[in-house]
C-alpha cells in the first residue's frame, strides 16, 4: 500500500492507495509544530478504524507547500512506516517539461495538478485549484508545465475583508440568488461569490485568448463544485487531482531506500 501525504497551507491529506484504489482518505488541520508522534496517534487511529494496518504500507509520497511541515511527516513515515518518502521536488522525472524561469520556485501541487490533469484529461488544459491560494496553471498539449496565475484564496478575501473593516461581519461562503444584495450580509456574499465567478470566467478567458484557445478547464480543491455551479466554464471537478498527481509521481520515481543510519540523522535539507 501507498501512504500519500498532500501538506497544504490549510489542511494536511493523508490516503492510502493500493491495487483496489483509494482506500481511505483523511484531512487533519496544517500545524507546523504538530510532531510525527501527533499525526501518528491520528492516523493509527484511522487506520485501524477502516480496518487497514500500518504493516501494509510499503511506500510513502509527501507533497507539501509547507517546508515547516516536511520534517515531522518524514519522521512519521520513518519511524511509523519504516519507509523512507519520495518528496515531490521540481528535480524528480516528471513525465513532462517544466517551462517556466525557474522550476524550483513552483509549488509542488501546482505540478501535481498538472500531471494529474494532463495524465487523466489530455491537454492542453488550465487546471484550477481553489486551495488557500487561487491557482490557474496552464499545461501544454504535450504536457509541458507553462506556468499559471495566483490569486488569493475565497477564505483569504473573507478574512481580509473582515479584518479591515471594522463594521463588516465574517461570513460563510454561498452562492446567493441575487448579485444585488439588500443588507450587508447578502452584499458581501455577492461580492466574494460572483466576484470569485468574474475573476474565474475573466482569467479563463485571458488565458485562452494568450494561449490561442482549445483549453480544457479542470477544477480542483474544496470549493470547486461549490463556484461551478456559477459558471459555465468549468468543464471537469476533480477533488482528488493533487492525491492522484503524487500516486502518479510514486510511479514514475524509484521509491528512496532507509536506512537506518539516514533515519537516526536530523534533516539535511
Amino acid at each position: 500500500m501507498l501512504l500519500v501525504i498532500d501538506a497544504g497551507n490549510t489542511n494536511v491529506v493523508m490516503a492510502i492507495h493500493d491495487a483496489h484504489g483509494w482506500r481511505g482518505t483523511w484531512r487533519i488541520a496544517t500545524d507546523p509544530q504538530r510532531t510525527s508522534d501527533d499525526y501518528a496517534v491520528w492516523l493509527l487511529t484511522l487506520l485501524g478504524l477502516s480496518g487497514l494496518k500500518r504493516e501494509e504500507v510499503s511506500a510513502a509520497v509527501i507533497g507539501t507547500v509547507v517546508p515547516a511541515a516536511l520534517y515531522h511527516l518524514r519522521r512519521l513515515c520513518r519511524d511509523w512506516f519504516e519507509v523512507e518518502p519520495l518528496v515531490a521536488r521540481a528535480t524528480l522525472d516528471w513525465g513532462f517539461e517544466i517551462r517556466i524561469d525557474n522550476p524550483d520556485e513552483v509549488g509542488a501541487d501546482r505540478l501535481l495538478n498538472a500531471l494529474a490533469g494532463h495524465r487523466t484529461y489530455g491537454g492542453p488544459l488550465v487546471v484550477i485549484d481553489f486551495g488557500t491560494a487561487t491557482t490557474f496553471d496552464v499545461v501544454d498539449k504535450d504536457g509541458a508545465y507553462l506556468g499559471g496565475v495566483i490569486a488569493p484564496g475565497i477564505n483569504l478575501s473573507i478574512e481580509a475583508l473582515h479584518r479591515a473593516a471594522a463594521r463588516l461581519p465574517r461570513i460563510g461562503i454561498g452562492r446567493p440568488q441575487a448579485v444585488i444584495g439588500r443588507s450587508t450580509v447578502p452584499a458581501m456574499q455577492s461580492g466574494i461569490y460572483w466576484g470569485y465567478v468574474a475573476m474565474i470566467e475573466g482569467l479563463v478567458a485571458r488565458i485562452q485568448a494568450e494561449y490561442g484557445g482549445g483549453l480544457k478547464v479542470i477544477a480542483t480543491g474544496g470549493l470547486a463544485s461549490l463556484l461551478a455551479e456559477g459558471t459555465t466554464v468549468i468543464e471537469h471537478i476533480d477533488p482528488d487531482l493533487t492525491l492522484d498527481g503524487l500516486r502518479m509521481l510514486a510511479q514514475r520515481n524509484t521509491a528512496p531506500t532507509l536506512s537506518k543510519e539516514r533515519a537516526r540523522l536530523p534533516e539535511q535539507d
